[in-house]
């Protein structure tokens, strides 16, 4: 039996009343001209965004690329915090969190977290693309296993300003590259919370709290949750507890990046 239909491979909801299934670009001025831009970087010749050279119709150039922070193999299997010898680290230990495992591609640091705040707040989103095959890259080097992709929901309002949930920008790619269902209706975030960059970690802690809602099943499934950035990961971890409480045999994280984890 096939593990992974391809009848429903983006799959909204169909009674619930829950968001619409795609979290794509609104008809905001601001979202246009996102929009408009996203165009001009597919038409036009494509300049590295770290050194400006073209590029040959990437993002990035491959010298520049090369350079880019990747974050250690060496770490926590559970959080990814980097540890000497990539076992489980003394955080996880002591307070094991919802999600069973996190990968991430590059450490949050020069130039990826410009890259990752031009495309969030700049509609840069050729990088989306980018980003998107380093995730392939990792998810193939580890032999993705999941039933379905669930990318990082984004409140409506957040929606409504940015005009797009880059998460499901990073995600949709890598559900296509990898086989697997992109699940975009299944779970709404329903509290706009404060941004976690300007929080110290005890209210980063508690920020997400009661942020998400889920009205579907997920009886059994294995789910791969896309995000760009992973910091205390609090939010990943509410969005972990609200999953496995719908019935989720695995929740694991896919991230771009990763912060040093707070003191």
């Amino acid at each position: 039996m096939d593990r992974h239909p391809r009848s429903n491979w983006e799959r909204g909801p169909k009674s619930l009343n829950v968001l619409p299934a795609v979290e794509t670009l609104s008809n905001s001025p601001d979202t246009l001209r996102g929009l408009l831009l996203h165009v001009a970087d597919l038409l036009m010749p494509q300049e590295c965004f770290v050194c400006g050279s073209l590029a040959g119709g990437e993002a990035v150039c491959a010298p520049c690329r090369a350079e880019l922070p990747n974050h250690p193999a060496a770490a926590c299997p559970v959080c990814a915090e980097p540890t000497g010898g990539g076992g489980i680290c003394g955080r996880c230990q002591r307070r094991r969190p919802s999600f069973d495992a996190t990968r991430a591609v590059f450490d949050y640091a020069f130039p990826v977290h410009t890259m990752l705040h031009a495309l969030k707040y700049g509609h840069r989103l050729a990088l989306a693309d980018f980003f998107a095959a380093e995730l392939t890259r990792l998810a193939a080097d580890l032999r993705l296993e999941a039933d379905v992709i669930l990318p990082m929901p984004l409140h409506p309002r957040r929606l409504a300003e940015r005009g797009f949930n880059q998460a499901v920008e990073l995600a949709r790619p890598l559900a296509r590259a990898v086989g697997l269902p992109l699940e975009l209706g299944a779970v709404r975030r329903v509290r706009n919370t404060v941004a976690q960059v300007d929080l110290d970690r005890e209210a980063r802690l508690r920020n997400p709290r009661g942020a998400f809602t889920c009205g579907a099943s997920m009886q059994g499934l294995r789910i791969a949750v896309v995000d760009d950035v992973m910091t205390t990961g609090a939010t990943l971890d509410e969005l972990a507890r609200v999953l496995k409480q719908q019935g989720a045999a695995w929740v694991g994280n896919f991230v771009v990046a990763r912060t040093p984890v707070p003191d």
